[in-house]
């Protein structure tokens, strides 16, 4: 038998050195392992682990030290109030990404939604439209994946969140050929290739490649979404997307169709363009 701050110690002393804030990274790792918090942790510091658990610790250790990206380790993330299952064949979804959801909510509250459709799409984890369900259940949600490894993580989430939502497989705005909703949500790739290669190790090595690089230029996938879109959308239809940091002027040239009444940039935590809203006649 092992206490946790002795082992603790030895992970802690291991990550120094070699990867940032290995003080937080200890942390977290040892408060997925325990399902504590932070606070519950340092309480329960003299704790005796178990075999397994002293074990397990120094395997994560070992695999994260080696880069795997600690929510792949453990198999899970909290984001905006959902508990998602993750793993290599989804993104791992960021907390920028609660920034878009929470202007979706914001904008959202207070609306009579029945009826209304919204569709999520490239949703990988189901991140985005599982927030959105669970945060408005008379709002029907659509979500769909050019990836069936993705679709197979959306709908263990949205069941592991018992939210009833829609999950599609096929390519871009092709799912729903024919149709229109209400509503449109994307996170697309939008990393250029060029972009990629300067990425953190945890990522080029761990994340999909095909989830995260959007082309040469990294605006490809918007440039597919303009000229359709608007076929998509019934009358004040509203979209929601996600961008690069340094994609903002281009998004306002690349949606210049004059369907569009309403278009706005909206910046990250850091100041950085990160969001692009659409709004049709």
């Amino acid at each position: 038998m092992t206490k946790l701050r002795e082992i603790f110690s030895i992970v802690l002393n291991h990550f120094t050195g070699h990867l940032e804030q290995p003080q937080r990274q200890a942390e977290e790792l040892f408060c997925d392992l325990l399902k504590k918090s932070r606070a519950q942790l340092y309480e329960h510091f003299e704790q005796e682990l178990n075999m397994q658990q002293y074990e397990q610790s120094l395997h994560w250790m070992e695999r994260r030290l080696n880069g795997e990206p600690l929510a792949y380790i453990c198999g899970q993330v909290n984001f905006y109030g959902c508990s998602l299952k993750v793993n290599g064949c989804v993104l791992i979804p960021r907390q920028e990404t609660e920034i878009l959801v929470d202007e979706i909510v914001q904008q959202l509250t207070g609306e009579d939604l029945d009826n209304k459709m919204l569709w999520d799409l490239c949703c990988g984890s189901g991140c985005i439209g599982i927030a959105l369900k669970k945060k408005f259940p008379s709002l029907k949600v659509i979500m769909s994946d050019y990836s069936p490894d993705a679709l197979l993580i959306a709908r263990q989430n949205a069941y592991l969140n018992q939210v009833d939502v829609s999950c599609l497989e096929g390519d871009l705005l092709s799912v729903l050929a024919g149709e229109k909703v209400n509503m449109i949500v994307c996170n697309p790739p939008y990393i250029s290739t060029e972009e990629f290669t300067s990425c953190e190790k945890d990522v080029r090595c761990y994340e999909p490649r095909e989830a995260l690089i959007g082309g040469k230029t990294g605006l490809e996938f918007y440039r597919r979404l303009a000229g359709d879109l608007p076929n998509f959308l019934l009358p004040h239809g509203r979209v929601w997307l996600e961008i690069g940091h340094k994609q903002g002027v281009d998004m306002m040239s690349i949606f210049e169709n004059p369907c569009w009444k309403y278009k706005r940039l909206q910046k990250d935590w850091a100041g950085h363009d990160r969001f692009f809203f659409l709004e049709n006649e």
